[in-house]
């Protein structure tokens, strides 16, 4: 297909496939005349990826560059694609290494870990984010030890295996590797959504004052 029919495909302006193009987000298409190409199924779900990660998961370009860059490492297995992709991601805010509370928040998070027998990295980026938002948690005396993480620990676990099913239903490495990019930033708001909501639906039961116990928070 041309420019303009990719365009027309995917919804993506043929000005800004341009700029991608130029920033090395999209990978040329065949050259066929000095100043025309063909693209290939292979651009249309590229541009899918490059518009989940910078309209949705507002990953700004440099890093979008690093995560596709990643996923193009046809030397890594599609283990270390994955993980060095999703560590590219944009993530929370990282512990304060002089904040008694971090180091209490790591003594949990650690302990949680064994529990669980994960093999983490300190230094993986997800890995700080939880230690921060856990050192939160302790600062302001919220329940945040392993009795209160695990529950949401062993939720992601599932997750991660629905997660990786529906990654499994894409054909070829490249294929997953995005789909696993793409589908890791587009479902975290489904995630957070739905939790809310099943947050209303478990107050009205408890607490609302009608005898259907309709959540008076969502219609």
């Amino acid at each position: 297909m041309r420019l303009a029919e990719l365009s027309e495909r995917s919804g993506v302006p043929a000005a800004t496939i341009k700029y991608y193009l130029r920033e090395q987000l999209l990978q040329p298409g065949r050259r066929v005349t000095a100043t025309q190409a063909e693209y290939g199924e292979e651009h249309l779900r590229r541009l899918r990826l490059v518009r989940a990660l910078i309209q949705i998961g507002r990953v700004p370009v440099a890093t979008a560059r690093e995560v596709l860059a990643a996923v193009q490492d046809e030397t890594l297995d599609l283990d270390a694609r994955l993980g060095t992709a999703m560590q590219a991601l944009p993530a929370g805010p990282r512990p304060d290494q002089e904040d008694p509370a971090a180091e209490a928040a790591e003594r949990e998070v650690a302990k949680l870990l064994a529990e669980l027998d994960w093999r983490c990295d300190p230094r993986a980026t997800p890995y700080r984010t939880l230690v921060a938002a856990v050192a939160a948690l302790t600062r302001l005396d919220y329940p945040a030890g392993l009795a209160h993480l695990a529950p949401y620990a062993r939720a992601a676990a599932q997750l991660a295996v629905d997660d990786l099913d529906m990654v499994q239903e894409f054909e070829g490495p490249m294929a997953q590797v995005e789909a696993a990019v793409a589908l890791t930033v587009l479902y975290e708001p489904v995630l957070l959504s739905l939790r809310r909501l099943a947050q209303a639906q478990e107050s009205g039961r408890r607490f609302a004052a009608a005898e259907d116990g309709a959540p008076r928070n969502c219609p």
